[in-house]
């Protein structure tokens, strides 16, 4: 899996230039909708990043925008980029929405769960229990797709220019044995040898520490190296996942992940405290 640039970040990128631009025309979606002949609501679902772009439509923009030149070669250029395949087509049934993209192109990802291992640590045997248990009506072929799918994106932190990956998860996440003890023992050791990567950080919020500032559920705040790309908070709920992109949300779930690594035990306690746990499970299973 090539890291680089993916086509997600690209339209996020043209769709938040787009909004700009009509906003310093002084332009409405629905005049602008009006002026190009089509709905208000195509113009608005290609400045959210919900439609891509077709470089037709992004010239008959950029024009209306009255955008110099060279500047508007410079996006049309970008949309046709943007509407380039990733390596998770192959999956797209698999993958839906926007979130494997922009997670490919991050800089940083900052994780918290309290129930399970973060996709991106899990084992192949983990993962096919966790699906098992939540949807058991799935025959073994679609498991095995989701299986090798959650893999692939796993490549990400042990490929070329990995993320600076910060996972915190709840002491919770330990002592549930999913998949029996062989299974989690096997899966507690991969999170003490994945957090030996230099680019990798995990960190344990124990029992003992009482409440902490995220016990309504996970997230994930994504970062990305360019300063025109501002972070994303993505939410995961049950029904699918929600993007948050304003400011104000940021900054408080950021304010939240600096308070979740306070609460938690350092890196190496942390460390210490999953191979204990393994460990109980190794005597267990001797049992």
């Amino acid at each position: 899996m090539a890291r680089g640039q993916s086509p997600t970040v690209r339209r996020r990128r043209l769709a938040s230039e787009l909004r700009r631009l009509r906003e310093a025309a002084k332009l409405t979606i629905e005049e602008v909708g009006e002026k190009l002949e089509c709905s208000a609501s195509k113009i608005s679902r290609i400045e959210t990043g919900h439609v891509g772009v077709t470089p037709r439509d992004a010239r008959d923009l950029l024009e209306l925008y009255e955008v110099a030149p060279d500047r508007l070669e410079a996006l049309v250029q970008l949309s046709r980029e943007a509407r380039k395949k990733g390596w998770w087509h192959a999956y797209n049934e698999v993958f839906t929405g926007a979130f494997v993209g922009l997670e490919s192109d991050a800089s940083s990802l900052r994780a918290f769960q309290a129930l399970l291992v973060p996709g991106l640590l899990q084992t192949e045997d983990y993962i096919r229990a966790v699906m098992r248990s939540i949807r058991p009506d799935w025959p073994e072929a679609e498991v095995e797709r989701r299986v090798g799918a959650r893999m692939e994106r796993q490549r990400l932190l042990t490929g070329p220019e990995p993320p600076n990956y910060w996972a915190i998860i709840d002491e919770a996440v330990l002592r549930r044995t999913v998949g029996g003890p062989g299974v989690m023992r096997e899966q507690l050791l991969r999170l003490c040898e994945i957090g030996t990567l230099p680019n990798v950080t995990i960190q344990v919020i124990p029992f003992e520490a009482g409440a902490h500032s995220s016990m309504e559920g996970p997230f994930l705040i994504l970062g990305f190296p360019e300063q025109m790309d501002p972070d994303v908070v993505y939410v995961d709920t049950t029904t699918g996942g929600v993007y948050l992109e304003e400011q104000v949300d940021v900054q408080r779930y950021t304010l939240m992940f600096d308070h979740l690594r306070a609460s938690a035990a350092s890196p190496d306690d942390s460390v210490h405290l999953v191979f204990q746990t393994a460990e109980r499970l190794s005597r267990q299973r001797e049992e």
